[in-house]
């Protein structure tokens, strides 16, 4: 018996356990939810459109629940509300565009021939889910399968193990039926097992570069398609006609929020020489004005990271940087409440470079290295020496210099005066060791399908 046990940041108890499931009693939910698919999908899209939405109500009814889970599970401070804005932004905009996103491709329908191109369920979709934004990455993926008349098997991460929970409850509030999505708790192995028993039409899985190479391994041969959102090292690039306030709030902030376990937040800033100091001073003191604490408390804006080995990872590449050279501006005793453990305070670095990992590796956490550019060139040189691609912001007030330079950068995403949000309207995508793959818009719904050519002759002549 494998007991999966959920370590809370904010005190480093025990604060869930739950039993994992066999690979037999995992297998047999898989054959539930293979069997309740063809019912489900027979159903007018209007009606899962309105079962799911009403399970995103049903979600919602529960905020003030889900807030404090959170707190505990993940460390986010409740000040913030949890994910509510971006849970029910993308739920709305992915079951808006259902209709036409899954809408036929005809090229011929008349009284000799009906040619087209049909979406169809890949049948029973796996989301393999990550902690840092339990809620609204899941639902990347849930909604517009179930959408699209899938079964959804998910997997949550074992940080966020009541989140499944509350998913499960809330979408069979609404009326999707419990074996058309389920909720299981797995180990490694047994998550492994069933990919490569060929389980699944379609995995989605979210987490670590290491975590996309097992499944990728556990699909080899299967030919079961996957979709794999492995990380980043996002940039951003601040040009000499930039709004320097602005883009120092959105910077600072998407470097910093959610204690920096953000996929696509900013974990690297190249400035243009001419406002590189200037622009550090803001951005130190816009860091000092964080509090880092209890996330309970209500003045708390930096929770505790998920787990003590996370922040670990983030000492130990500051401490290196620190070693090569690297200048931290952000002192000690301004974050009384780092214990060197989940509560990690926020750093700001200057003089580093890409010899160092803080720079070039993945740090998941409240740290930023800021570096002087002399240009465009210089910056885009910079911005594409990283083995990921999720992401680029890019600080100008001129759109065509940003155009012409977004072409040129190895990313799935270019922003403009903005960084770290996910618009559902653009897909969200990335390359390199980032992954394959799309989700959010009408990408996210072939994501979940596949096409199915109709060709009927109806008449001999």
């Amino acid at each position: 018996m494998t007991v999966i046990r959920l370590v809370s940041p904010v005190n480093g108890e025990v604060y869930a356990e739950r039993e994992a499931l066999s690979f037999d009693a995992a297998t047999a939910a898989v054959a539930r939810a293979r069997a309740a698919q063809s019912a489900w999908a027979v159903l007018p899209l209007s009606d899962r459109i309105a079962r799911v939405t009403a399970g995103i109500a049903a979600l919602n009814v529960m905020k003030e629940r889900v807030v404090e889970e959170l707190a505990w599970q993940m460390g986010r401070p409740t000040r913030y509300g949890g994910e509510f804005g971006g849970i029910n932004e993308r739920a709305a905009h992915m079951t808006a565009i259902a209709e036409d996103a899954l809408a036929s491709i005809v090229t011929q329908s008349d009284a000799r021939f009906e040619r087209r191109i049909d979406w169809v369920p890949h049948g029973v979709v796996f989301v393999i889910a990550p902690w840092n934004y339990p809620y609204m990455t899941a639902l990347n993926t849930i909604v517009p399968a179930l959408v699209a008349g899938n079964a959804v098997v998910l997997k949550h991460a074992s940080q966020t193990l009541l989140v499944g929970e509350r998913l499960a409850e809330a979408l069979h509030a609404g009326g999707v039926p419990e074996d058309v999505f389920q909720n299981l708790v797995l180990d490694h192995v047994t998550t492994e097992g069933l990919i490569r028993a060929r389980s699944f039409g379609f995995v989605n899985f979210t987490g670590s570069v290491a975590g996309g190479a097992a499944i990728e391994r556990a699909a080899a041969g299967t030919f079961t398609a996957t979709g794999l959102e492995l990380g980043g090292k996002d940039p951003g690039y601040v040009m000499e006609d930039a709004d320097l306030d602005w883009a120092v709030d959105v910077l600072m902030d998407g470097a910093m929020f959610n204690a920096g376990q953000s996929c696509c937040g900013i974990e690297r800033v190249y400035v243009h020489e001419r406002l590189h100091d200037d622009f550090v001073g803001r951005c130190v003191a816009w860091v000092n004005d964080l509090r880092l604490g209890n996330p309970f408390e209500p003045e708390t804006t930096l929770g505790p990271m998920a787990n003590a080995r996370f922040a670990q990872v983030v000492r130990d590449q500051t401490a290196e940087a620190i070693a090569a050279g690297a200048t931290p501006l952000i002192e000690r005793q301004n974050f009384p409440a780092d214990d060197g453990g989940a509560y990690l305070m926020p750093q700001v670095l200057t003089g580093v470079n890409h010899s160092m990992r803080v720079m070039r590796e993945e740090s998941f956490g409240p740290v930023v290295g800021i570096m002087p550019v002399k240009g465009d060139d210089e910056a885009l040189r910079l911005m594409n020496d990283s083995d990921f691609g999720l992401t680029a912001s890019l600080w100008t007030s001129d759109p065509e210099r940003a155009e012409a330079l977004g072409r040129r950068i190895e990313t799935g995403t270019v922003f403009m005066n903005r960084a770290d949000y996910i618009d559902p309207a653009v897909t969200w995508t990335g390359v390199k060791d980032t992954g394959r793959g799309a989700s959010m818009s009408s990408l996210g719904y072939r994501a979940v399908t596949r096409p199915r050519s109709i060709h009927f002759r109806k008449v001999k002549a």
